[in-house]
């Protein structure tokens, strides 16, 4: 086995996930992550964790909503696994990415809708998203096979301490703010010119570990929950929703929502993911990408959104973790995230104040006002 197999495993068990001896643990294993679920299932058992394990496979899931009417159960099955586990790994890397993309949106919808219940109920456990390097991911990211595993070791085997330190500054920033303002000018696509209300919101940084109430490895972000959002933004980097290629997005918000949308390809997706509920059309994240060891866009959300020079902003759900307690945030049953380059010709303003120009940080060297 790959000796960076087992670093990675060890990451996620040890720092990301805090499995502790005792903890009740599932593992979703995608297709073709074996290699990794055998390191990390390894990992559990030193650690003294009770596991079950479940295939999550794309190809598995087509299958299965393919046959169906579309008259889902509630999942109380499976709600009940998740409500009796203190942790949920998933271990992502699939034969296919597009495994899915001739189920209707109807059918996915109704499917998501059905496991809402499930789903809120493993964001109360500590759960940690990961992927393991696989050929089809390679090839989508256009990307040779070694060349994608080092891609991935480089942005999961990070100083994670180091990185938490550093993005502390930026999550202080937003806690301290009450409005953030993105604008982008650039020759070649439309313009970029967003305010978003941040008061009242706690950002998370997100380094990689429930400590932080971050959930994905890698991970390497700041991020919030926005709301009363108006003004327009264009997203530049092409992205796979749903398995169906989406690219070139332009949405114009008034009110908090989304009032006109436009996609040069995929705007079908787009506008059945935004009609999927009320709360689709409002904000529910704004993501800051702080991870440069992910340099290059791979079509992987799990990685792009983390990259150092970008923007994300997500529609549907916020989450709790950014919230007051007992308070409510957008809810959805879609959190469909989508990025800007803000390397070049932009800026982030919080109350006014520039703190990143060009994807240069107010901390950092380099910074130009």
């Amino acid at each position: 086995m790959d000796e960076r197999v087992r670093e990675h495993a060890e990451v996620l068990v040890d720092w990301s996930a805090r499995i502790e001896s005792g903890d009740d643990v599932v593992v979703d294993v995608a297709e073709d992550a074996h290699e990794l679920a055998v390191a990390v299932a390894e990992k559990l058992g030193e650690a003294g964790a009770n596991v079950v394990t479940t295939y999550g496979s794309d190809e598995v899931l087509r299958a299965y909503l393919k046959g169906h009417d579309g008259d889902f159960g509630a999942g109380d099955h499976q709600l009940a696994l998740i409500e009796n586990a203190d942790a949920y790994l998933r271990l992502g890397g699939g034969r296919n990415t597009t495994a899915t993309a001739d189920v209707s949106s109807d059918l996915r919808q109704a499917y998501s809708k059905a496991n809402s219940e499930a789903r809120e109920a493993r964001m109360d456990t500590d759960w940690v998203s990961t992927v393991h390097p696989t050929r089809s991911l390679a090839q989508q990211a256009g990307m040779a096979y070694e060349e994608y595993q080092a891609f991935v070791y480089d942005a999961v085997l990070r100083d994670w301490e180091t990185l938490a330190e550093t993005m502390a500054e930026m999550k202080a920033i937003l806690d301290e703010g009450s409005e953030v303002r993105i604008v982008k000018e650039r020759d070649d696509q439309p313009p970029t010119d967003v305010t978003m209300s941040i008061e009242g919101r706690t950002a998370v940084n997100s380094a990689a570990s429930v400590a932080y109430d971050s959930h994905n490895l890698p991970s390497g972000e700041v991020f919030t929950a926005p709301y009363a959002t108006e003004g327009e933004v264009f997203f530049d980097v092409p992205m796979t929703i749903n398995a169906q290629r989406v690219k070139d997005v332009h949405l114009t918000f008034e009110g908090g929502e989304v009032v006109d949308f436009a996609a040069e390809q995929g705007e079908r997706e787009l506008a059945s993911i935004l009609d999927t509920d009320e709360g689709a059309r409002r904000l529910g994240e704004l993501g800051i990408g702080m991870n440069r060891g992910i340099d290059r866009f791979t079509d992987n959300i799990l990685f792009d959104e983390k990259m150092g020079d970008t923007v994300h902003l997500a529609v549907g759900r916020a989450y709790d973790s950014n919230l007051p307690e007992g308070e409510t945030g957008n809810q959805s049953a879609v959190h469909v995230d989508m990025i800007t380059n803000v390397s070049e010709d932009s800026y982030m303003a919080v109350d006014g104040e520039v703190v990143q120009r060009d994807g240069t940080f107010v901390f950092e060297e380099g910074f130009e006002e």
